[in-house]
C-alpha cells in the first residue's frame, strides 16, 4: 500500500488521508515540527495548545521524538480538564500531558488547567488570561464522536463565545466516548463537568493540526466535512479556517465518498 496520502479540500480545510493511524500521526507531527522550526526564526517565544485523548497518541509520540523542535522556547497549554478528577486518575488530562509531553521534552513551561481548584470559573478566567497573553501560534487538536472541539459539545458550543475558557457540562455522547476509549469503567465514573477552551480561542490560532484516526470517528468525519457549518456539529467550523489541516487514516475516512 502506498504511503502517499490522498489530499482533499473541503472549503478552506485541507484533508490528508494516510493508510494507517501511525502514518497519519507521523505526518501530523512532521507538519507541526516544521511549523515550529520555521516560527522560531521570527519569534523568540512560542506557544502551542495541545490536545489529549486516544487520537493524539501517535502524533505526540512522533512529535516528541522529532529532532530540531525548539522545545526550550515553547510554552504549552492544553484544551480542557475534568472538574473534580484527581490528577492521579488515568483519565486526568494533566496526567496525560505530563506523561506524553511535559516529561518527555524540555518545554519552557506548561500551563495546566487545575480541575481541582475550589472555584472552577475563576480558574477558567485565569487560564484564558494566560492564553491570550501567550497568543499561541499552533494548536494540535482532535474531533470528538459528537463533533466537539475540546469539550465544546453541541449543547454548549458557541462560535461567538465571549470568553476563551469556561466551565461546561458534558453531554451523554461525550461521556460514552470516554468510556468506550477505556478512560473510565462506566458512565457513572465520568465527571459531569469540565473546564474547556472555547471555539473562538481555538479558531484564533493561525495553524491548526487535527489528528482524527480510527473507525469510531468515521461518521463524525463525514458529518464535519459535509454538513452545514453549525454547532450541531461543532467541528464543521474547521472548514472556515485557512490554516487548518485534518489528518485521517483509512478507517476514519471510510465514510467519505470518492472525490
Amino acid at each position: 500500500m502506498s504511503s502517499e496520502p490522498k489530499r482533499l479540500k473541503f472549503d478552506e480545510l485541507s484533508v490528508e488521508i494516510y493508510p494507517t493511524r501511525e502514518a497519519a500521526g507521523e505526518a501530523a507531527a512532521r507538519v507541526a515540527a516544521e511549523a515550529l522550526i520555521a516560527l522560531q526564526e521570527s519569534q523568540a517565544d512560542l506557544a502551542v495548545i495541545f490536545a489529549t485523548g486516544a487520537s493524539q497518541i501517535e502524533t505526540l509520540a512522533a512529535l516528541t521524538s522529532t529532532e530540531g523542535v525548539p522545545w526550550p522556547r515553547i510554552t504549552g497549554f492544553h484544551m480542557d480538564e475534568y472538574i473534580g478528577l484527581p490528577v492521579t486518575h488515568p483519565a486526568s488530562f494533566r496526567r496525560y500531558m505530563r506523561e506524553k509531553l511535559a516529561d518527555r521534552v524540555p518545554l519552557r513551561q506548561f500551563h495546566e488547567i487545575n480541575g481541582n481548584a475550589l472555584d472552577p470559573h475563576r480558574t477558567a478566567a485565569a487560564y484564558a488570561d494566560q492564553l491570550r497573553t501567550a497568543a499561541p501560534q499552533l494548536c494540535l487538536l482532535g474531533i470528538g464522536e459528537n463533533g466537539h472541539l475540546a469539550f465544546n459539545d453541541p449543547p454548549v458550543a458557541d462560535f461567538s463565545d465571549p470568553v476563551d475558557a469556561k466551565v461546561v457540562e458534558l453531554d451523554q455522547q461525550c461521556k460514552e466516548q470516554q468510556v468506550a476509549e477505556g478512560w473510565f469503567e462506566g458512565l457513572a465514573d465520568v465527571p459531569e463537568s469540565a473546564i474547556t477552551l472555547t471555539i473562538p480561542a481555538l479558531m484564533r490560532v493561525p495553524r491548526l493540526i487535527a489528528s482524527v484516526p480510527g473507525i469510531r470517528k468515521a461518521a463524525i468525519v463525514r458529518r464535519a466535512l459535509t454538513e452545514p457549518v453549525s454547532t450541531a456539529c461543532p467541528a464543521t467550523i474547521l472548514r472556515t479556517h485557512p490554516g487548518a489541516t485534518l489528518f485521517l487514516d483509512q478507517e476514519s475516512a471510510s465514510e467519505l465518498s470518492q472525490k
